[in-house]
């Protein structure tokens, strides 16, 4: 078999062929990969690994700012849905209050600071905010039993500074009027 194998060999077949030196020449099986006199059958030229390289490359730093990208659609998601929070449960303690609550002087905070982690009371001051309540921007008869409390929420975001509201009406007599 090995004769014949350089036999192949001498006339520029490609052979790839496993097979065992009988013994006393040599000892475990090889494998034979002969070359037609240009190029190995079995590799890759230089251009192509060059551009497997290149392809490779462009995937991986699309994929790096993909991740970034969605990493920063992540924390901008988090912060709204946190403002969004805050703002829904400063508007439910104030719509637990009564008329004279609301119009009292000093019971309720103008302005407060929250935490960026709702889980640990000492967490670093991170949205600001300010309460305003003033007559409702109506006429008649509602106009001196009609409040308009607004609530606004400040942030920082990267560089950006951002801003949030909500506003709701409070009526002194509640949604029934005693005289409808």
């Amino acid at each position: 078999m090995f004769l014949m194998a350089m036999a192949l060999l001498k006339r520029g077949v490609t052979i790839q062929k496993r097979f065992s030196f009988p013994k006393g020449a040599q000892s475990g099986p090889f494998t034979l990969m002969v070359t037609n006199g240009r190029r190995a059958v079995a590799a890759f030229t230089m251009m192509e690994v060059v551009f497997a390289m290149a392809i490779v490359g462009f995937l991986v730093v699309a994929l790096y700012a993909a991740i970034a990208t969605s990493v920063g659609l992540v924390k901008t998601c988090q912060e709204n849905e946190r403002v969004t929070q805050i703002l829904s449960e400063k508007m439910d303690t104030i719509r637990l209050y009564n008329w004279d609550q609301i119009r009292s002087n000093g019971f309720i905070t103008t302005n407060f600071t929250v935490g960026a982690d709702p889980l640990y009371a000492n967490s670093t001051p991170y949205y600001t905010g300010q309460i305003s309540i003033a007559q409702a921007p109506v006429g008649g008869l509602y106009r001196s039993n009609l409040l308009q409390v607004t609530i606004n929420v400040n942030w920082v975001s990267g560089s950006r500074p951002q801003s949030r509201s909500m506003s709701t009406f409070v009526a002194k007599y509640g949604l029934n009027p005693p005289y409808l």
